[in-house]
């Protein structure tokens, strides 16, 4: 069904959802949850945050609003 899923159906998952949530952080694998043997939702392990830092990403190259010295075509 879902490669290397584990699934579960409805009313197994009911009753073992804090222990299925501690499973899928552990092994970090979905687990998939059936009502009558067809999948309805999927339990998937979070994605650790990356924090995102722009540090370095940006550099300086003087004077960003004064004037450039070249003409513009308006300016004629």
């Amino acid at each position: 069904m879902y490669r290397g899923a584990k699934t579960v159906a409805a009313a197994q998952f009911k009753a073992k959802c804090l222990q299925l949530i501690d499973e899928v952080a552990r092994t970090r694998k979905s687990v998939v949850i059936t009502k009558r043997g067809r999948p309805l939702a999927r339990l998937v392990p979070l994605e650790p945050d990356v924090p995102v830092s722009l540090e370095g990403s940006v550099s300086y190259g003087g004077d960003i609003v004064g004037p450039t010295g070249e003409e513009w075509d308006a300016e004629r």
